[in-house]
């Protein structure tokens, strides 16, 4: 692959699917928390509940916001993730399903939530949106962001660059 950086002595990219894919977005929305969470017509913050085994992101949401009557029109939505300003970036396009399914709601409820929906659990605007990712791609650092800062200070005190960066597709 073509670089803007010839310098890069280390291999920077590598296109992950399968297992690997889910891992490593098991380890940026771990860090990351939160995301954008884009649909046709407009952007919000979001909390992941859950990733699972197969990659798919849960959401909790009100079933009376703009964010479902959006999902309801058109499933297909974007996530961009940031778990520092360093490092765990990753950006997930994906397709949105909505339900009321009760055990979905106690497996990833927490008493936080009830902020939101304030009769808690069973609150009846509580609905589950699941999002299965079909394409994305992530920038991230190979090994923490201690070694990553050293790699940089030394590269720029000897003239090399040794970017402890890796990017890639992500197809789970």
């Amino acid at each position: 692959m073509d670089s803007i950086n010839r310098n890069q002595p280390e291999e920077n990219h590598r296109n992950l699917s399968g297992a690997p894919a889910v891992r490593q977005i098991k380890d940026i929305v771990d860090t990351a928390k939160s995301c954008f969470f884009v649909t046709a017509h407009g952007v919000r913050p979001m909390s992941v509940q859950k990733v699972d085994d197969g990659g798919n992101l849960w959401f909790l949401s009100a079933s009376d916001s703009h964010k479902d009557e959006d999902i309801a029109a058109s499933p297909v939505v974007r996530l961009y993730f940031q778990g520092s300003p360093h490092s765990h970036f990753l950006y997930l396009d994906g397709l949105a399903s909505l339900s009321k399914d009760p055990a979905k709601i106690h497996e990833l409820w927490s008493p936080e939530l009830k902020t939101w929906f304030t009769e808690g659990e069973k609150d009846p605007r509580i609905d589950v949106i699941k999002v299965a990712p079909t394409s994305g791609y992530y920038w991230d650092n190979k090994h923490g962001n201690l070694v990553s800062g050293i790699k940089i200070m030394v590269g720029a005190a000897i003239g090399v660059t040794l970017d402890d960066s890796i990017e890639g597709t992500i197809q789970p």
